[in-house]
């Protein structure tokens, strides 16, 4: 894609949330962290040929990649990531095993991704076989894999630091009972990801003291059929100190993230870009010198 076509197209879905004046001007004392994301990518390498329906012509690894190296020219401060179901959806998936998927994640720099259920489709071990050609970790607070082949290697979160501002960023995943076969995902045990949340945060709150803290999220954005089921919106509205929720599952395309009042009245950015590597997500969040936050959006057509 063309800068220029890039500009356009992104315009229209660019939204400042709350930003003060000051900050508009882009004073040297202000620190500008991107945050890219995708989900639900599904094993889709190629773009959709010109006589898909519904997507003709759309995604692609290649492209993805030119957009990220864009950005990255931009601003080096760049968080890329994922929320989940790199796997499962094309031949690439069942020819080589998720291998493929994870080898060009490597190649683009992805920082981290969380794990969604198929993931699992090849089984716990299926997945654990093809980790080596990913140069980027996985992480996942609420599924407990003290009894698999996983325990210490996806760890609860992970801490970055982005020109000196620190950024924790945590995993959940959908309930698998039900959802995946037991013998895919084996010992693996759920745990409830709101009190999950709750605790993880406060360690990066208080323990990893971060500024800016982001939750990659395989829950789902919206249940209108069970509205007790634990989604994104229900994880915003019912803890604290999360800025940022990356959603996935529910391949649902939001043209700006909705914003959600948590316990203490404060505003979480909820995103989710879809599916198939359609479109990239950005996020920018703004830091002046005492840490005050603030963001705007943009979702990318790939």
């Amino acid at each position: 894609m063309k800068r220029r076509d890039f500009i356009q197209k992104t315009a229209a879905g660019t939204a400042f949330l709350a930003l003060p004046a000051p900050l508009m001007s882009f004073a040297a004392d202000v620190k500008h962290i991107v945050v890219l994301h995708t989900n639900d990518v599904h094993s889709h390498i190629d773009p959709f040929p010109p006589d898909d329906p519904r997507n003709a012509n759309m995604g692609g690894v290649s492209r993805r990649a030119s957009l990220i190296e864009s950005v990255r020219k931009e601003n080096p401060n760049v968080l890329l990531l994922d929320a989940g179901d790199v796997f499962q959806g094309t031949p690439y998936f069942n020819y080589y095993g998720g291998e493929l998927e994870l080898k060009l994640m490597s190649m683009m720099r992805y920082d981290l991704a969380t794990m969604g259920n198929h993931d699992f489709d090849n089984g716990i071990e299926g997945f654990y076989k093809q980790l080596p050609h990913a140069q980027f970790d996985f992480v996942s607070a609420n599924y407990n894999f003290k009894n698999t082949v996983l325990d210490t290697i996806v760890k609860p979160y992970k801490v970055f630091d982005k020109d000196g501002i620190k950024v924790g960023v945590f995993g959940l995943g959908v309930e698998l009972q039900g959802l995946v076969d037991k013998k895919n995902y084996k010992e693996t045990v759920y745990l409830n990801p709101v009190e999950v949340a709750t605790d993880v945060v406060k360690v990066l709150k208080e323990k990893e003291k971060c500024a800016l803290i982001i939750c990659l999220s395989h829950l789902g954005y919206a249940y209108k059929d069970d509205p007790e089921k634990i989604s994104d919106l229900k994880l915003a509205a019912q803890t604290r100190d999360i800025d940022l929720i990356i959603g996935g599952h529910t391949h649902t395309f939001l043209d700006k993230p909705t914003v959600v009042k948590n316990l203490d009245d404060k505003e979480v950015l909820v995103n989710q870009v879809g599916c198939y590597g359609i479109n990239l997500g950005r996020i920018d969040f703004y830091f002046e010198h005492d840490r005050q936050k603030a963001g705007g959006s943009k979702v990318i057509t790939v």
